[in-house]
């Protein structure tokens, strides 16, 4: 086995670097006394290059410290150019320039070996800022609280960090004549791996950047999800804190909270409230052809907008009529305020108006024992409940209806 290893790797001589190193060196002093005049050119044009990227990179910091024009991208932008290296600045001068001195072809192969790594590792490296400004900019944006960014900015910058350096590694290696098949495949094997082993934290993690920048509510905001209503206190890396309307704090994972269907009470205009009225059914047919507009105007009068009234349903002891509005604005306290007092002008009109409200009633047929050939005796119970407007509005994210 240690036979066939150095039959494929022969051992390095140094003899034979020695002389490599010399002769280049001798290559580059001859090319030096030839081209004296080209290469001062060169040094010239290529420290005006180091000069003005210096410039630039000095702009970018100064983005980052002035950035009310640009909304926040200027940060962003700012500190991508502040990250330029040195080494990228001096090598891209040299590779700008180097053609014009007419160098030997050892000088060139070199000067392009040491940029090509040092451009993959610069772009890797404005990737990697790039990315993480652009997390940042979305999740400190106006009127949002991006709690989770502050969590998740530790994993979520390792993450990119990692992905970013060995796409870089992989290309430089490519570049160098490495076959990297082998490679890709066993960091493919290892992320998927990785993936499965990990697969729920990874779903809550990917569920609270949708969260960060989809934005379907954050905190402060009152939700209404699946069957339960509250508070959103905090959104974390894994889970989201809500706090209930009966004051219980409930923690649910990030990924299960967005494959329920979300309600933003906060982010609503307004709250519609629907009455349903019972009329009694010896109720004449021309009062309920009027009763829709008689709504309107109590609604009206108490500054509501009006929304809709009809007949609906035949109830059992009624005829059914529905009557929709909206109130003011979203607070509920409004809205709860607006719905007790048009309920009430509702009533005080149909009173005025001499409009009963229905109210359960029940028919019994009683049959005489002593008679042979019965006939049937009608007799009619009422029971007279109170003349009532029910309300069909759902339960809301502050315990009380809308």
């Amino acid at each position: 086995m240690s036979n066939k290893s150095a039959a494929i790797l022969p051992p390095i001589r140094v003899r034979d670097v020695s002389s490599q190193v010399h002769g280049l060196a001798k290559t580059t002093l001859d090319w030096i006394g030839d081209y004296w005049l080209q290469l001062l050119i060169s040094f010239g044009a290529g420290a005006a290059i180091v000069i003005a990227l210096h410039f630039a990179r000095r702009i970018g910091r100064g983005l980052c410290e002035r950035d009310r024009q640009l909304h926040g991208w200027g940060i962003v932008f700012g500190r991508t150019i502040a990250r330029t290296g040195n080494v990228f600045i001096v090598l891209l001068a040299a590779k700008l320039v180097i053609g014009f001195a007419n160098p030997p072809a050892e000088v060139t192969r070199v000067v392009n070996f040491l940029f090509t790594i040092s451009a993959v590792f610069q772009a890797a490296n404005w990737a990697r800022e790039l990315i993480l400004g652009a997390i940042e900019h979305r999740t400190r944006s106006e009127h949002y609280s991006g709690e989770a960014i502050g969590s998740a900015m530790g994993i979520i910058r390792l993450l990119v960090s990692f992905a970013v350096f060995a796409i870089a590694l992989i290309v430089v290696l490519d570049n160098l004549g490495v076959n990297v098949t082998g490679l890709v495949a066993g960091l493919g094997v290892s992320g998927i791996a990785i993936g499965l082993a990990a697969q729920g934290i990874f779903a809550d993690l990917f569920a609270a950047l949708a969260i960060i920048f989809d934005r379907p509510f954050r905190r402060g905001d009152a939700i209404s999800y699946d069957s339960s209503s509250g508070t959103v206190e905090a959104i974390g890396l894994k889970s989201t804190r809500i706090r209930g309307v009966t004051g219980e704090e409930r923690i649910v994972a990030n990924k299960q909270l967005l494959e329920k269907e979300i309600i933003n009470n906060t982010s609503r205009e307004y709250r519609r409230v629907v009455f349903t009225i019972g009329l009694v059914q010896a109720t004449p047919v021309e009062t309920m052809e009027a009763l829709p507009s008689v709504l309107k105007d109590v609604i009206e009068a108490k500054g509501m907008k009006f929304v809709r009234a009809g007949f609906t349903t035949f109830g059992a002891s009624s005829y059914d009529f529905d009557v929709e509005f909206d109130s003011p604005s979203a607070a509920f306290q409004e809205f709860y305020d607006a719905r007790h007092a048009v309920g009430l002008a509702i009533v005080r009109r149909l009173n005025e108006d001499g409009i009963e409200l229905a109210y359960p009633t029940q028919t019994t047929f009683n049959v005489k024992p002593e008679q042979n050939a019965p006939k049937s005796a009608l007799k009619t119970e009422d029971r007279r409940g109170t003349g009532a407007i029910s309300s069909n509005s759902a339960v809301d994210e502050d315990g009380g209806q809308h």
